[in-house]
């Protein structure tokens, strides 16, 4: 392969990967220099010219003459007057001698070593301009159009063609994309894999929800408006938090639009996800009331050494406050930071009996367990279902039927008895997995 096919095949490669002219020549420099250095140890007195229009490329040798029994005859930059002489007859101790070096006399092995070299060059200069583009717009929202679906991911390609991976933990489950199909999401991070970095893009993450807004709300993009926590189960729920530094404006409001103008357009790239816009406040009480919306709260106990709340509420609040598959209680919960419990209120019932009247069928530690969780009754017992106490206690789904066994024996003559459907009640970790109703 001559200097001309090089630097040709090399400037194709180039353009096809959208390397510009300048960064080109600093690569033909950069790697020609190197094969110099490898074959005369120091590239300080060549001199590298390349023309990549028309292939051409010079590679000229600087040396000054020196008198033959001179000393310094064996350094890189001088040589002996007889050798100069051969190459021209005119030449004087103290002249400069500039020799062309053709590629050729490198040998096929370094030019075709060169060639990769190129190449490689210019996948790592790839690499790290895609590293560090993305590395600056984690949690911005990027467009893209979709290569290729697999089982576990998408591929997603952006406009200069850079791959990037939508994996189907991050896409919202009512999902469907087809080759061709054009693609939003927001930039979750960038992984580095054996060098290459490897762009994760997410539907599902809060981010991608806030991002939207921004998009919608010009408050929100102005900075009128403050979103300060978005929770989301996604393609299901949502719950986002906003506050206003303007009195004048009203955040919910704001964000909804008129007719809903705003919030639709959201709510459609979510797939129908289900979105509550919640006014934020100092009040912790109050912040937790709105945050259990749509339902009504009668009262609350709150401790913040445990982190936990326990709202009370009537009847027919309690299955609003939880949610389809416990998830308004869960994102509610995650919204405030803190755990929420939630019971009926028991004004309507009437004799109960306490837990510690049931030493003699039921035993010490089990008793202890269902303490821990703010049941001392009876009636506090079966009017929370069995999966939220074994998911809140150490007991397991045999002890807690037992346990029903026994108190349901004590109140089998009583009217009243609350049942798995008249009486249930609920958690949510902000950690744990969707509450149990």
């Amino acid at each position: 392969m001559n200097a001309r096919m090089l630097i040709e095949n090399f400037q194709e490669f180039a353009k096809s990967r959208n390397i510009d002219r300048p960064t080109m020549m600093s690569i033909l420099d950069d790697v020609f220099r190197t094969m110099i250095r490898k074959k005369f140890e120091d590239d300080s007195n060549f001199d590298v010219i390349v023309n990549p229009d028309n292939g051409d490329l010079e590679i000229w040798r600087n040396r000054e003459i020196v008198d033959d029994d001179s000393e310094d005859i064996w350094d890189l930059d001088k040589i002996p007057l007889a050798e100069a002489q051969k190459i021209e007859p005119d030449f004087e101790i103290g002249e400069s001698v500039a020799e062309p070096i053709k590629i050729e006399d490198f040998g096929r092995r370094a030019v075709l070593l060169a060639r990769q070299t190129l190449i490689q060059r210019v996948k790592d200069m790839e690499r790290d301009n895609l590293y560090q583009k993305y590395k600056d717009l984690v949690g911005e929202i990027i467009t893209g159009e979709v290569y290729q679906v697999w089982s576990r991911e998408a591929l997603i390609l952006d406009k200069d063609e850079n791959e990037l991976v939508l994996p189907k933990s991050e896409q919202i489950p009512k999902d469907r994309y087809r080759k061709g199909d054009t693609v939003r999401a927001v930039v979750h991070r960038v992984d580095v894999v054996n060098g290459t970095p490897k762009v994760i893009l997410s539907r599902a993450a809060p981010a991608f929800l806030e991002r939207l807004f921004e998009q919608e709300v010009p408050e929100i993009f102005d900075g009128l408006i403050t979103i300060k926590n978005v929770v989301r189960e996604p393609g299901e729920r949502a719950k986002v938090a906003v506050e206003s530094y303007d009195e004048r404006i009203d955040p919910v409001g704001a964000c909804v639009g008129m007719k809903g103008s705003r919030i639709h357009p959201v709510v459609r790239e979510l797939m129908n996800e289900n979105i509550d816009i919640i006014n934020y406040t100092d009040n912790l009480e109050l912040f937790i009331s709105r945050a259990l919306s749509p339902a009504k709260v009668g009262s609350m106990k709150i401790s913040e050494q445990t982190g936990r709340v326990s709202v009370f509420m009537k009847p027919d609040q309690v299955s609003l406050a939880i949610g389809r598959g416990g998830a308004n209680i869960k994102l509610a919960s995650r919204l405030v930071g803190m755990e929420i419990d939630v019971f009926r209120e028991a004004t309507d019932y009437e004799e109960d009996i306490a837990l510690d009247e049931f030493t003699d069928e039921i035993e010490a530690w089990v008793i202890t367990e269902l303490k821990k969780i703010g049941l001392d009754t009876g009636r506090a017992v079966l009017a929370v279902k069995k999966d939220d106490i074994v998911r809140r206690t150490e007991l397991e789904e045999e002890t807690v039927d037992d346990v029903y066994r026994v108190i349901r024996q004590e109140f089998a003559d009583d009217d009243d008895l609350p049942t798995d459907e008249a009486a249930p009640a609920a958690s949510a970790d902000p950690e744990s997995a969707p509450a149990a109703q």
